[in-house]
């Protein structure tokens, strides 16, 4: 009898979960269409439904913002006089430097304004055109760099300084003057 239990106990070792058909049946739906099903139900969950762009709360704004001009272009008026100092820093400058806002110095503090007169007009001026610090650059604004300049100078002055105004360029004098029409050559022979 020994032989008979070791025969059978041989076969269960060898054998493994599966006993019969239906198990098979089971155990080749478990793992392999269950997962399907799982893949296919995360595939309807996660495009289905209303989403916005990525960061975007207003999606017309978001392809707005895609798709915009790389640049534009602005048309002045060529032959509108140049601002003074005190037009511009009225319009653009006053914000900070009336309330002294992000360690602007105030116009007409001499004590804020002397370490940077002594830095001379050009640097005054790159700092404006170009910013520095918490001022943003003023250059390309409303304003050209001459109305800036001049905007600094009245700054500069308030505090003490004694920079002249930056004046206009002049035009130059073939284009203030038609120029006098010229006779045809004679032709040569």
């Amino acid at each position: 009898m020994s032989d008979k239990n070791q025969a059978t106990d041989h076969d269960d070792a060898h054998t493994g979960p599966v006993k019969n058909p239906k198990q098979l049946l089971v155990t080749v739906f478990f793992s392999f269409v269950l997962p399907i099903f799982i893949i296919i139900g995360l595939v309807y969950y996660v495009t289905s439904g209303d989403k916005p762009a990525a960061g975007a709360v207003n999606v017309e704004k978001a392809v707005m913002t895609r798709i915009q001009k790389v640049g534009n272009i602005e048309i002045r008026d060529a032959n509108r006089l140049p601002k003074t100092g005190e037009e511009v820093f009225k319009v653009q400058c006053t914000t900070c430097h009336t309330a002294g806002l992000v360690g602007a110095p105030k116009l007409g503090d001499a004590a804020a304004w002397a370490p940077r007169i002594k830095t001379g007009y050009e640097a005054l001026l790159n700092s404006a055109l170009k910013g520095k610090n918490a001022m943003t650059p003023q250059g390309g604004g409303d304003f050209d760099a001459l109305e800036i300049g001049r905007a600094v100078v009245y700054m500069a002055n308030a505090g003490g300084a004694k920079f002249a105004e930056p004046k206009a360029p002049a035009a130059p004098a073939s284009a203030a003057a038609p120029a006098a029409p010229v006779a045809p050559a004679a032709p040569s022979k």
